[in-house]
């Protein structure tokens, strides 16, 4: 293997493994918001409550990535922080809507679904942020 492509493998690693670590951090967020607003403030849909926790998880997540993850903070804060709620909006949607259909329609447990939202989450927005948002 050439140097070149040894040490963008290493980089690589190591943005994926912060990336982890600032995952982490910004689900427990999220996840913490949700289960406040589904038993302390009682909000009935799961879909919603969840809504309002992704804004908190999806702060949590900017702020870790261009700090943390991909260190871009020499980049406009304006340019990552529009492109990185646009990318954040859709997952969003998709987040809530599967623990909408998930909990809500199918009656299963909002814990099991909010990892398996969380799951499509994670994929696409590491693609997403490496490619398009911090790159």
């Amino acid at each position: 293997m050439s140097p070149m492509l040894a040490s963008a493998r290493t980089a690589l690693g190591g943005q994926f493994f912060r990336y982890l670590i600032n995952g982490l951090a910004a689900t427990a967020v999220h996840y913490g918001v949700l289960r406040f607003n589904i038993e302390v403030l009682e909000i009935p849909s799961a879909g919603v409550a969840n809504g309002i926790a992704a804004v908190f998880g999806i702060l949590t997540s900017f702020l870790g990535s261009r700090y943390f993850v991909f260190r871009a903070a020499d980049r406009s804060i304006v340019r990552q922080g529009s492109m990185f709620l646009a990318v954040y909006a859709v997952i969003a949607v998709f987040h809530g809507l599967i623990l909408y259909v998930w909990t809500d329609r199918l009656g299963f447990n909002y814990t099991v679904g909010f990892l398996v939202a969380t799951l499509m989450q994670m994929t696409c927005s590491f693609l997403a942020n490496k490619f398009m948002v911090f790159r």
